[in-house]
């Protein structure tokens, strides 16, 4: 079989020979053209007819020299629309929104861009702010496209059952809850063990509210009942709008006559899901991974230092979440066949789905007017890149010290000292 280089060598020999012959001579070389080159008889019938359109000739030592035009299509140049100015923009801002995906990302662009105007993070002329506020999901995927290349983990499970209380607790029906009201939270424990779950290890209490996807974490020693009921109450101090509904896994730190009794005081209504059923918790398991195992990753986190950091970041976090954060709400799910058609309503911040609730008091909403407008976006990514970098450096000295089989005099962990920088 020919190389493509030696058809091409072949059809520019044999085409003016073609052009010229008889009918029945073209018959024949047609043939021999066929079996030579592998061609479609009527793709090669129409290759040799195919003339070439001559420029000119020229006589260079005595031989006449043929010029013919270029075969090769001139493509069309359009403008572009979105230039390199906008491109490294676009990069800025999907840098300090972590990273968003295009369809969380393109509908947030007219509210973010004032905000870090605002705050000098980011300076742009008038043609491309406008092109920013109009660029679609699709161009913002093409665009970035190199850059996500650049850019380029399962969790375990650590709950135990809880006791017979869980009996007196009812699994979580249409009729307890109310999902479109704010105030209904699903609960989780996020476990740091580093993929070794022995001994005591720091755990993350994760608060997710339904209705608006507002977002709280904070950190406890370990599983016990005493600091996660302790959890539970720092959370409830600090969120905006009074808690309806909890609803937890079978675990028992959760599964408590401390918390049952807690849950009756204020009228909160107390349900679980069903035993190994994680679909059950779905918005809150979701969390679990894009809020805190992206946060903080899968390492093993068990000294007071690290407890720290941990709530230290989470204090920025739960802002840079709740304000900056755009999430989408499945609205409908419709199978056709095999195929599963999603649809989605519009990217929003729990912050403006609790401004948009007609349930929540106008004196919170005129509280959290004046939180957002004191607040940096682009600030906050970086103190809490900071503390991720601590802490990880704090995960790499303690691993080192750990291993190091020649340091015989180490003192236990629960009273070594770190040094961060």
């Amino acid at each position: 079989m020919l190389t493509m280089r030696q058809k091409k060598a072949v059809t520019k020999e044999l085409r003016n020979r073609y052009q010229r012959a008889s009918k029945k001579e073209k018959t024949m070389m047609l043939n021999e053209f066929i079996r030579l080159t592998g061609y479609n008889r009527c793709y090669a019938c129409q290759i040799l007819k195919k003339k070439e359109r001559v420029l000119g000739y020229l006589n260079i030592a005595g031989k006449r020299i043929k010029y013919v035009a270029d075969k090769r299509k001139i493509k069309r140049k359009k403008k572009k629309i979105y230039d390199q100015d906008v491109l490294v923009a676009l990069k800025e801002i999907w840098k300090i929104c972590d990273y968003l995906c295009s369809k969380r990302l393109a509908p947030f662009l007219s509210e973010i861009i004032p905000v870090l105007e605002k705050w000098g993070e980011i300076k742009l002329n008038l043609k491309v702010r406008e092109k920013l506020f109009k660029i679609s999901a699709a161009t913002i995927d093409r665009l970035l496209a190199d850059t996500r290349k650049k850019c380029r983990i399962k969790g375990r499970s650590t709950t135990k059952p809880g006791t017979l209380l869980k009996k007196s607790i009812p699994i979580r029906t249409f009729a307890d809850w109310d999902e479109k009201v704010p105030g209904f939270f699903e609960v989780d424990l996020v476990s740091h063990d580093g993929g070794a779950a022995r001994g005591d290890f720091n755990q993350s209490l994760n608060f997710t509210d339904i209705a608006t996807g507002w977002e709280e974490m904070v950190a406890v020693k370990n599983k016990a009942q005493v600091w996660v009921f302790e959890g539970i109450k720092e959370i409830e101090g600090r969120l905006p709008f009074s808690i309806l509904g909890i609803d937890s896994d079978n675990g028992a730190e959760f599964i408590n006559a401390h918390l049952i009794r807690y849950c009756k005081e204020r009228k909160i209504t107390f349900t679980r899901s069903r035993p190994y059923r994680k679909n059950d918790s779905c918005f809150v398991e979701q969390k679990n991974w894009s809020v805190i195992r992206r946060a903080v990753g899968y390492g093993r986190y068990d000294t007071d230092k690290e407890l720290s950091i941990l709530n230290e970041l989470y204090s920025y976090l739960r802002l840079y979440v709740n304000f900056f954060q755009p999430v989408r709400k499945l609205i409908k799910k419709e199978r056709i066949g095999s195929k599963v058609t999603k649809r989605y309503d519009e990217a929003k911040t729990p912050y403006r789905r609790v401004l948009a609730s007609p349930d929540i008091e106008d004196e919170v909403k005129v509280k959290l007017r004046k939180e957002y407008g004191m607040l940096n976006p682009a600030e906050l990514k970086r103190k809490i890149t900071k503390l991720q970098n601590r802490l990880l450096k704090l995960n790499a000295l303690k691993q080192k010290i750990r291993e190091d089989p020649l340091e015989k005099s180490i003192k236990p962990l629960s009273s070594f000292e770190y040094i961060s920088t």
